[in-house]
């Protein structure tokens, strides 16, 4: 849940907001952390969360007091990864450890190099992302990540606004490769 309640406050705000926009949440599908506040969030307001978990997951402790309106099993983390990446429309981080950051670095990644075209963002409570988003200003300074790419990634910390901007702003990055 992190050190500081106001990260699952602002977890549940943006899950209502999702809700309030007509909008279902695909998540990785355990009850833990701020993924399992944020899928609660959607599910209360009447909205569907979609868990898709790896097979080595599914187990009581994951699973016990999760939102989930559906889960989907997984061969591994690779086959989840794809399974998400293919039933969304979009992409948010909440704040999270090293599983998150990976992911939302893939998904990122897979923009640039011009696999998909949907939004990726970075919800951005009490500035959590800021060193990343720091390290993404670096390597745009020294010349291994463009402007266009960089600015390709949402960071916002009001989830009105960041819903607003996911469904909004569509950004065509020139060919990676």
């Amino acid at each position: 849940m992190g050190n500081d309640p106001i990260y699952e406050d602002k977890t549940i705000e943006l899950g209502k907001e999702i809700a309030k926009r007509g909008m279902d949440l695909v998540y990785g599908g355990g009850n833990r952390g701020l993924m399992g506040v944020l899928a609660h969030s959607v599910t209360s307001q009447g909205r569907r969360a979609i868990g898709v978990l790896p097979e080595s997951m599914n187990i009581d402790r994951v699973l016990k007091g999760s939102a989930h309106t559906q889960l989907i099993i997984t061969h591994d983390m690779h086959e989840r990864k794809r399974t998400m990446y293919e039933i969304s429309d979009a992409f948010i981080a909440i704040p999270g450890g090293i599983g998150t950051i990976e992911e939302i670095m893939e998904i990122y990644t897979w923009k640039q190099l011009g696999y998909h075209k949907k939004n990726v963002a970075l919800f951005n409570p009490l500035g959590y992302w800021n060193p990343l988003v720091k390290m993404l200003d670096k390597a745009e300074d020294e010349g291994f990540l463009t402007l266009e790419a960089k600015s390709a990634l949402i960071v916002e910390e009001y989830p009105k606004i960041l819903i607003d901007r996911l469904l909004s702003e569509k950004q065509d990055l020139p060919e990676k490769i």
